[in-house]
């Protein structure tokens, strides 16, 4: 033990002499840390090459995990808290700095993997020192102001270094994962949500959250080229995702314009990043906070335009955010008061008019699927309001119902639960439609059990929900498909076709 200890003194005397603070021959008395500090973090900033910053990097984990922590968190008074607050945060900055991705010269917002070669193993270097400071602290027991001065950026940097980019490789990540860890130990939280949010009122052991300090870091590059910087935009996203009610509202005017510069790009993955972090702040803020300054309005028409879209993904993701999105901006339809009111066109009529405008004249079969899925969620919404877009909501079940989509057969299926949806809002005004919607499902039915490459389930499931449509039909005209089906000829369908049509007599709904 005391030739380790002398070892670890000769090693600080050494890192002092070389940092100009101490004469060759040892000296008892060693300077202000936060003169170390200082020298420190220029030393980092001024090293021209990656071999002599990670020497250097090393003897700053050394130093914090071998000097006295007495010394290490010494200070005279409240100013010479802040100037040791100020001293640690220049050499947590200088330290990351050591491992800073280069930046993109353009918005695409990509670089070659070529570009980052040297960056996992700086970051690992990186994260072993902070991790070493962050040991200390916690063990230490040293006043509470120290930690935030540097939590946010540390949090800032393991993020960014945890996740599977082109600038990690699985040592990296496994060093920020273990760096992030020591943060919740320092702190006292138990979780990444926990850090960020904090403890809530009246809850035992409530600690400060890091998401204020967090968004404090990201600001300057939260701009209009937000998506030059990978990193930053996969941080402010991870940070956002995390954060729920109530801790979110506060911090609306900062989270809100990046996500919404984000949903703007002409990247889908970018686009497609932005509009889950808006869905998130509107599953997350109450409806009178999101009302307030028109932010709702505002989310609305960056959501509209996503509508011309032809990215699958984009639009999947778009229409379900607008789905949470209008109960915002406007009440239920079944809920408006006075019939009079009931008849005024809104944003829910706005987008279901242009979703079916575009499923009529859609040829990709992944966005046909994703319309025909989202489709029942908004009939379903509208009520008997669907009477307005009757005849547009009629051109797509025929057409949907006639096209193959193996071999799960999604679009069809959800396209006969958006006619049972409609038959039982709308049913007075389907009755004038029965014999077109009869033909169409007895053909549907007709080509379903001729179909071979069908699997059995998916054809049951085809048949079972065709039988119910008819049903449903004949409830809304009175018995009358019952009399039209009379007129199949037997000889042209199969028993299993004319078991189905038997099945119209059993049940009736009005």
């Amino acid at each position: 033990m005391e030739e380790e200890a002398a070892a670890l003194s000769m090693e600080l005397s050494s890192l002092l002499h070389d940092l100009h603070l101490q004469k060759p021959r040892p000296s008892p008395a060693l300077p202000p840390i936060t003169e170390l500090l200082s020298r420190l973090k220029e030393k980092l900033i001024g090293l021209p090459s990656d071999a002599q910053s990670s020497a250097l990097i090393g003897r700053v984990e050394s130093l914090f995990q071998t000097a006295d922590p007495h010394w290490l968190f010494s200070a005279n008074g409240d100013e010479g808290w802040a100037e040791l607050q100020a001293a640690y945060l220049g050499l947590v900055n200088a330290l990351i700095g050591c491992a800073a991705l280069p930046p993109c010269e353009d918005d695409c917002g990509s670089l070659h993997a070529s570009a980052y070669q040297s960056v996992p193993s700086r970051a690992q270097l990186v994260c072993s020192a902070l991790a070493a400071l962050l040991r200390t602290l916690g063990n230490a027991g040293c006043p509470t102001g120290l930690l935030p001065a540097i939590a946010a950026h540390v949090c800032v940097f393991a993020v960014t270094h945890f996740q599977d980019q082109a600038w990690t490789s699985s040592s990296s990540r496994a060093a920020a994962q273990s760096l992030q860890e020591a943060l919740l130990r320092a702190g006292g939280w138990r979780d990444s949500s926990h850090l960020l949010m904090g403890g809530r009122e009246g809850e035992e052991g409530e600690s400060r959250g890091l998401l204020g300090g967090i968004l404090h870091c990201l600001q300057p590059q939260l701009t209009k080229d937000l998506w030059r910087s990978e990193a930053v935009k996969l941080v402010f996203a991870w940070t956002l995702l995390q954060v729920t009610r109530p801790s979110l509202s506060p911090h609306l005017s900062h989270l809100l314009p990046p996500s919404l510069l984000l949903s703007d790009h002409y990247k889908p993955e970018n686009c497609i990043l932005g509009v889950r972090c808006l869905h998130h702040i509107v599953l997350n803020t109450p409806p009178a906070d999101l009302r307030q300054f028109n932010r709702a309005e505002v989310l609305y028409q960056a959501l509209f335009k996503h509508l011309y879209s032809t990215e699958t993904q984009v639009i999947q993701s778009v229409l379900s955010c607008l789905l949470d999105l209008l109960v915002v901006l406007e009440k239920p339809l079944s809920s408006r008061g006075p019939p009079s009111s009931r008849r005024m066109s809104g944003c829910h009529d706005d987008v279901l008019r242009l979703v079916l405008t575009n499923m009529e004249a859609e040829q990709k079969v992944a966005l046909r699927r994703v319309y025909a899925s989202a489709l029942p969620l908004y009939i379903d919404r509208m009520g008997v309001a669907v009477c307005r877009h009757l005849r547009q909501v009629e051109r797509v079940v025929l057409g949907y119902l006639e096209v193959r989509d193996p071999p799960e057969e999604t679009s069809r299926l959800k396209i006969l639960e958006v006619l049972q949806i409609t038959t039982r809002a709308a049913w007075p005004r389907v009755a004038c439609r029965v014999d077109l919607l009869l033909r169409c499902l007895v053909r549907l039915l007709v080509a379903v059990v001729s179909d071979c490459e069908l699997h059995v389930s998916v054809r049951q499931q085809l048949m079972d929900q065709a039988s119910l449509c008819l049903q449903l039909l004949d409830a809304c005209c009175h018995g009358d498909v019952q009399r039209l089906l009379q007129q199949v000829d037997s000889s042209c369908c199969s028993s299993e076709v004319l078991r189905c049509l038997a099945t119209v007599t059993a049940t009736t709904e009005r």
